[in-house]
């Protein structure tokens, strides 16, 4: 919401600048809601349990940071009913050590915030490997630029959908489905003007659901690819899928999702 605003008072701001009066542009202010970044994951070749979810709720446009939620109770439910417990550390980060999914299993997400129930369900979707990383000359709008490619082969006979996120000095998210390369090897790329040799590029490959596909689809496209994660800042349109139990007129934003991710990286040539 907060980065909409940006965009249209930027618009409403310049054609000021160069009149002489100065206008003030007074922005209504909604109740605050809360925002649920529950991104559980399982890294390949790693034994770590930690698990972290963030708890946050909107701000006014002139506000530089979202107010953490730090009173919250918070934990995950398994299929077989044992409950892991989130406790908070600081800044609303809420930790667990001992959730490990399994894939293909389900779990519910269960918040209690000011005496209103929040909660959501999502199944742990596994990845396929990284196979290789290849280098190419030709990204960019004008075919000239490095491009980064990372190969991997899809499973056959089932839809699946991945998220990427490369990172060096920005942050890119690429999200992919494969309804015309099922079966196929295929790539995930990233391209940047900014790119120089040398450079370090960190990537991570997510198994995702078709629903947090959509989400992201939708997202990404009022915010822009490059932001600094798909819930930095939240436009006022797009719901997830935790779902206020208590009050359905006090919706919260953000989404929970369990994913399992491979990871690599590759310095630039």
């Amino acid at each position: 919401m907060k980065t909409l605003l940006k965009i249209f008072g930027l618009l409403l701001i310049f054609p000021a600048t160069s009149c002489e009066d100065v206008v003030d542009i007074s922005l209504e202010e909604t109740e605050p809601r809360l925002v649920v970044e529950a991104s559980i994951l399982s890294f390949k070749d790693s034994e770590s349990n930690i698990q972290q979810i963030r708890l946050s709720q909107t701000a006014p446009f002139y506000d530089e940071e979202t107010p953490p939620v730090e009173n919250a109770s918070v934990r995950i439910i398994s299929e077989e009913g044992l409950q892991y417990d989130f406790i908070h550390t600081t800044e609303g980060y809420y930790i667990n050590e001992n959730l490990k999914p399994e894939i293909g299993a389900t779990y519910e997400l269960e918040i209690i915030y000011n005496d209103e129930l929040y909660t959501a369900t999502g199944t742990m979707m596994g990845v396929t490997d990284i196979d290789f990383i290849e280098q190419t000359a030709t990204g960019g709008f004008g075919g000239d630029e490095i491009e980064v490619k990372v190969f991997y082969t899809d499973p056959a006979n089932e839809p699946n959908f991945y998220l990427f996120i490369f990172r060096n000095d920005k942050i890119s998210l690429e999200i992919y489905e494969d309804k015309f390369t099922d079966g196929n090897q295929i790539f995930g790329y990233y391209s940047n003007e900014d790119i120089q040799p040398g450079d370090e590029i960190d990537i991570e490959m997510y198994g995702i659901s078709k629903s947090y596909y959509e989400y992201l689809f939708i997202l990404r496209a009022q915010i822009g690819e490059n932001s600094g994660g798909p819930f930095e800042t939240q436009p006022a349109t797009v719901k997830g899928n935790v779902i206020n139990r208590s009050n359905k007129e006090n919706y919260p934003f953000g989404y929970f999702h369990l994913s399992e991710v491979d990871t690599s990286s590759y310095i630039v040539k």
